[in-house]
């Protein structure tokens, strides 16, 4: 019995041991180069000139000059310089659907504000989550043009200013086209046109490219995602938020690149498809290249601390007095796993289980079927809770019946340890002939409960990567199971359940400081509980008062077998 509450506090300590190590590894602070004071005529908007060679360089691509405005892929032979453009009140504008709130920069066409409108920062309130930030303190914008010995990103005057119609639009029907032109007394011109669609967070980014000159235009389609690496507010241990970079490849269908990555690691990766991307806690921005064609991905440090990654695509010809068009896929908004898995392959793995990905992937499937049937998140999880109890039953069965049987065994066992006195070898060979004969398996109490862990850790990810359960409503005062128990009400009962299944398993320890660890474990545990997301706490506790009532059934069903549960405390 000694062994096997031995074996409850490694258990509970793995579990600790694990959370963290996932914190640590996908959500632990990464180096971070310290900042530099930054200087701009609007700093409410980002500044083209404020930063050099923040574009994958790639020696594919013809050389270009010798300036080149920043934000913009060149060959290893070119030499960044800074190129001025003055601000203006005409230089932005804004498009609305039922999905984003946008600006757009008509120098380059970057798309520099994204609001969602669909997710409010506070639970039922107006205020859309702001995901493009145009600050320099909180910079995070999508950049995207055409590179190469005609593309006019690589002018060296300068990105280049588009033109348009209005400067506000507005998606009234199921589709949005906002057309930007460009065009150089050359007879090159280009239509960047983004497309929006209702009910949709991708945007189509077409070039439509017409080349009137005298000679073959060659250039090519880079996107990038641009953001400050300056820790941003946000997170805990037990709530973790990752903020850095992701990227797929045909091969690697995921990879996480952390801000360290890119202070220490520069990527350049050739690859079919594939895409580039931005994480933060239930929302990704991504660049989704054409999947059938070459396209290299890239990431630098710009500016001591401000990360970029994105990808450049196979440079094209255009021949005289004819046109082509090229086109991308800009994602903003939340990390809804059937909607990423549509966009582009592995796409829908920035929602990050961890390593227990295999089943917290069917745990949310069923977590979503159930919620569809009963319209309430927080009986969705109560009912998974059951499910997964009703399937784990035979595995409590065993372990409390190898607990009764082993209370059983205890009055020999002390007869073994006086005949035997300390000669440790001769009891332990006398303890397994017991056991042998008795047929009883003195870890038999301790597997089963180490084998459902990895359940509650998967489902930890689930409650806690799910935008699903952002916000979630459930009962009274637990308006929102993604986050804490405001009152503690949760984290109190699930510590006195845990007390009641204690009163299950009588201490046979004799040693007084294992005895009060072994009291006080309960209370230890809630306070953990406080911090942990509703959601979690909820499947806690319904799993204890589950596991209170199997007990009772297996004890009594134990009785009436004849097999003694004796030592046990009643539960009332």
């Amino acid at each position: 019995m000694e062994s096997q509450r031995s074996l409850l506090v490694i258990g509970l300590l793995l579990v600790s041991y694990l959370l963290w190590v996932e914190y640590r590894d996908a959500y632990g602070p990464q180096p971070i180069t310290p900042p530099v004071q930054q200087t701009s005529a609007n700093q409410g908007v980002p500044s083209v000139s404020s930063a050099n060679g923040e574009i994958p360089t790639t020696s594919s691509l013809p050389t270009i000059g010798n300036n080149i405005a920043n934000d913009i892929p060149v060959s290893d032979s070119i030499v960044p310089a800074i190129s001025a453009l003055e601000t203006n009140r005409d230089r932005y504008i804004t498009v609305k659907t039922d999905t984003l709130d946008l600006t757009i920069d008509l120098v380059g066409g970057d798309v520099v504000r994204a609001d969602l409108v669909k997710y409010p920062i506070t639970q039922g309130g107006n205020d859309s989550y702001q995901l493009l930030k145009p600050d320099i303190e909180r910079l995070h914008i999508a950049q995207s043009g055409l590179v190469g010995k005609s593309g006019p990103d690589a002018n060296p005057k300068g990105r280049p200013l588009y033109s348009t119609s209005r400067t506000d639009f507005l998606l009234e029907g199921d589709t949005l086209s906002v057309p930007l032109t460009w065009s150089n007394a050359e007879g090159l011109s280009v239509t960047k046109t983004f497309v929006f669609k209702r009910d949709h967070h991708v945007v189509e980014v077409k070039y439509d490219i017409k080349n009137n000159t005298n000679a073959p235009a060659i250039m090519a389609q880079f996107a990038q995602l641009k953001q400050t690496t300056l820790d941003q507010p946000g997170g805990s241990m037990f709530m973790p938020i990752y903020r850095g970079g992701a990227y797929s490849t045909k091969d690697d269908k995921y990879d996480k690149f952390a801000f360290g990555d890119f202070q220490d690691d520069k990527l350049n990766v050739v690859t079919i498809g594939g895409w580039t991307g931005m994480i933060e806690h239930y929302f990704v921005t991504a660049w989704v290249p054409p999947q059938e064609q070459s396209n290299t991905i890239t990431s630098r440090i710009v500016d001591n601390n401000f990360a970029i990654i994105g990808y450049t695509g196979q440079p094209v010809t255009i021949a005289v007095n004819g046109e082509d068009t090229i086109s991308s896929q800009l994602y903003m908004g939340p990390k809804t796993q059937s909607v990423l898995a549509a966009i582009a392959p592995g796409l829908d793995l920035t929602v990050d289980y961890g390593f227990l990905f295999m089943i917290s992937q069917p745990l949310f499937s069923l977590l979503m079927w159930i919620q569809s049937i009963v319209i309430n998140w927080g009986l969705a999880i109560i009912c998974v809770t059951i499910v997964v109890k009703g399937a784990m039953y035979w595995l409590t069965k065993k372990q409390y019946e190898s607990m009764a049987k082993m209370r059983n065994l205890q009055p020999k066992m002390a007869q073994l340890k006086e005949r035997f006195g300390d000669d440790r070898q001769k009891l332990s060979q006398a303890m397994m002939e017991m056991y042998k004969k008795e047929k009883v398996n003195p870890m038999g109490g301790c597997f089963p409960l180490l084998l459902q862990m990895p359940i509650f850790l998967a489902l930890y990810w689930v409650l806690l990567e799910s935008v699903e359960l952002r916000h979630a409503d459930f009962i009274f005062w637990i308006t929102d199971l993604s986050v804490a128990d405001p009152y503690y009400v949760l984290p109190i009962l699930t510590g006195a359940s845990m007390f009641l299944l204690q009163r299950l398993q009588p201490m046979t320890i004799t040693d007084p400081l294992q005895q009060k660890i072994m009291t006080y474990m309960p209370v230890a545990m809630s306070i953990f509980f406080f911090f942990f997301p509703a959601g979690l706490v909820l499947y806690w506790l319904i799993s204890n008062v589950i596991t209170l009532v199997q007990a009772k059934i297996i004890y009594a069903s134990m009785e009436k077998r004849g097999i003694s549960s004796k030592g046990q405390t009643d539960v009332k």
